[in-house]
Parts: C-alpha cells; sequence; structure tokens
C-alpha cells in the first residue's frame, strides 16, 4: 500500500467467541476486507490468564489504565529524544524505531503473566536512565553550542581569537599597544582617512584590514598606551567600534582544546547513547503492548463473563476509510449490547467501563497510537 493510506495507528479489539474464536477471526476478517480492504488485520492472541473476583477485575482495570498512560509517556519520550538525537528527518525516525517494534512485537506478543509492579519497574527506570542520559548528553552539546556561537556571527559580537595572527599585533611593547577595531564597509573610506588623526601617537599606516564579514571590515591599528582612551572615544563618534581584546596565547589554545575535548566527547557518547535508545525503545514498547493485552483481557471477561472465551484482533485501518471501518464494526457486534444506547445515556458506573477515558463501543477497543513523534 502507498505510504498515504497507511495509518500509524492501530485497533486492538476483542469480541466474545462465536462456536469457536476462529469463527470470530474469520468473520471480522471477511467484513473487513469484503468491502476494499478497510483495514490490515492480525489475530492477537491473549494466553488465558487466571482470573480472580470481578472486584479484583475492577481494581485492576483502573490500574491498567494508569500504567498505560505512563508506558505510552515513556515510549513517546524515548522516541521524541531519538529524534532530537539524530537530528534526522522524523519520518525517518519513526520508521526506524517502529520497524524494530512495532511490527515484531504484534505479532509475536505473548502475554506471560507480567506483575505490574515488574512492568512499571522497568519502565520507570527507563524513564529515569533517560533523563540522566538526556541530561549528560544535552550539557555537553549545549557547551559545544555556545562555543560554535561564539565562534560564530558578526564582527561585532563573535570571538575574534581564530580570526586574528601573531604578527598583527605589537606585542610586549611598554609603550605601544594594537587595537582591533570594527569598521563598517560603509565607512571605510572615512577611516583610512582619518584613523592616523583620530588621537595623537597612533603610528602612520599600520592599518590593515585583517578579516571581513558581510558588513564591516576587522582591522588593526597601533598607537601608543596612554593615547587609548582618546582614540576610543574619538572613533565612536565615526561609528568605528574598538574591540576589547588582548592578544593571548595561552587562552586561544585553550578554548580550542575545550572545543576539540567537547566534540570528540560528543562524537564518543552519540554511537552508544543510540543504541541505547533503541533498545529501550524496543523494551518500553514491548511493555505497552503487553499492558495493552492485560487491558483488553481484564475488559473482556468483564463484558463478556466467564468462562473466558474472546478473541482479540488487531485492525490496521486505512486512513481514508475509517469512519466506513467504524460502521462495519458496529455492525457486527451491535447485538453484543443491547443496552449499548442506554449505557451511553446513563451516568452509572458501569465495571471495566471508563466512558470519561475514551468512546465506547459494543466491543472492547483500544486505540494504539504508534505516531509516536510530536511533529512539530
Amino acid at each position: 500500500q502507498d505510504k498515504g493510506t497507511k495509518m500509524t495507528e492501530f485497533w486492538l479489539i476483542s469480541a466474545p467467541g462465536e462456536k469457536t474464536c476462529q469463527q470470530t477471526w474469520e468473520k471480522l476478517h471477511a467484513a473487513t476486507t469484503k468491502h476494499n480492504n478497510l483495514s490490515t488485520n492480525s489475530k492477537f492472541n491473549i494466553p488465558d490468564l487466571k482470573v480472580g473476583t470481578l472486584d479484583v477485575l475492577v481494581g485492576l482495570s483502573d490500574e491498567l489504565a494508569k500504567l498505560d498512560a505512563f508506558v505510552e509517556s515513556v515510549v513517546k519520550k524515548v522516541a521524541q529524544y531519538m529524534a532530537d538525537v539524530l537530528e534526522d528527518s522524523k519520518d525517518k525516525v519513526q520508521e526506524n524505531l517502529l520497524a524494530n517494534g512495532a511490527k515484531h512485537e504484534f505479532s509475536s506478543t505473548s502475554l506471560d503473566t507480567v506483575p505490574f509492579l515488574f512492568v512499571f519497574k522497568g519502565v520507570n527506570q527507563i524513564d529515569n536512565d533517560l533523563k540522566a542520559r538526556a541530561s549528560a548528553y544535552n550539557n555537553l552539546k549545549g557547551n559545544l553550542q555556545n562555543l560554535e556561537r561564539k565562534n560564530a556571527g558578526s564582527l561585532l559580537t563573535r570571538s575574534l581569537a581564530d580570526i586574528v595572527k601573531k604578527e598583527d599585533f605589537v606585542l610586549d611593547s611598554e609603550y605601544l599597544v594594537t587595537l582591533l577595531v570594527i569598521v563598517p564597509k560603509v565607512n571605510y573610506n572615512d577611516w583610512v582617512k582619518q584613523y592616523e588623526t583620530l588621537a595623537e601617537m597612533v603610528v602612520p599606516r599600520s592599518s590593515n584590514v585583517l578579516f571581513e564579514d558581510q558588513d564591516s571590515y576587522l582591522c588593526n591599528v597601533t598607537l601608543f598606551r596612554k593615547a587609548v582612551d582618546d582614540f576610543k572615544h574619538k572613533a565612536r563618534e565615526y561609528k568605528f567600534l574598538v574591540r576589547d581584546f588582548q592578544y593571548n596565547e595561552e587562552e586561544m589554545k585553550a578554548d580550542k582544546e575545550e572545543m576539540n575535548r567537547l566534540s570528540t566527547d560528543k562524537k564518543k557518547q552519540f554511537g552508544p547513547l543510540v543504541r541505547w535508545l533503541k533498545v529501550n525503545f524496543s523494551e518500553a514498547f514491548i511493555a505497552w503492548i503487553h499492558v495493552k493485552a492485560l487491558r483488553v483481557f481484564v475488559e473482556s471477561v468483564l463484558r463478556y463473563g466467564l468462562p473466558v472465551n474472546f478473541q482479540a484482533m488487531l485492525l490496521q485501518p486505512n486512513k481514508k476509510t475509517m469512519k466506513k471501518l467504524r460502521e462495519v464494526l458496529y455492525d457486527l457486534y451491535k447485538h453484543l449490547d443491547s443496552s449499548a444506547a442506554a449505557i451511553i445515556d446513563a451516568t452509572m458506573d458501569i465495571p471495566g467501563l471508563n466512558l470519561s477515558q475514551q468512546e465506547y463501543y459494543p466491543y472492547v477497543y483500544y486505540k494504539i497510537d504508534c505516531n509516536l513523534l510530536e511533529f512539530k
């Protein structure tokens, strides 16, 4: 199918077994494929779990809803951070993650009775690790960006250390000092005419253009130390800006080394971080599907009663025909719920049915939204 009609959304539904669960599956499959493939379907096998009392199941239903929301938030955080780190086209990230996670998971989820605490602890650990790793990597990235920013931008603000050379300066002189001046290009002729007379004791012909950006030239000029204040003051009237700059080789070297160090560190951390994100995305995603499967199980027992007899099915709707798919499902299963209309009006509490959280259908329904990235 072309990408346009593929949804990153799955519907996990269940319906009671008819004569057999196989029959329930065949009926659904026939109904959705009869009208030009409304969805891509697969069976979603959930093993029989031990069923406690109704009260326990109702409590479980609430716990699972909370756990589901938490695990989903972590899955999305990991995916989103992966997109940030890869600074890649977002759709590529989405594909990467889901290729590893979803397809394989949906087709082969076997639900062992995973204790909640175990799922929660595992996913909580991923959440905490992500915070720590992201914070370390972001710090590094931030420091590097600050340094890079210092070396970019206009001559008025950027660092000049990587532009100037030792021979541009008169160094170690008791009387003389070299200043760096930013001269707007439009005023350059004035500079050439005026700079020697802006103060007393300017060394004639001591100014050269060292560098230029779009708007300005960077010029040096050498003069006696005691004339510096005068010179600065006068230069300002002509829109020549004297930059505060001391030529210091040690400092410049240290800056460069710091930049190299950060850059190397960032490269070193990148590979392991991406690997960690991939592995833990997969872990969190699997946990999420486990929780969904548990929810379907609990909800199906609450809705359809005992003995356990239902078929869970995973549908991937086609974007263009979602409304039609809803109608087909409604026709297939409306008989399950003669009171569906009444329920929707009633405000009474029905076990396992949380109206505030999602739409109500006569069949058990959970949406798995695999659009994991906030597309900004």
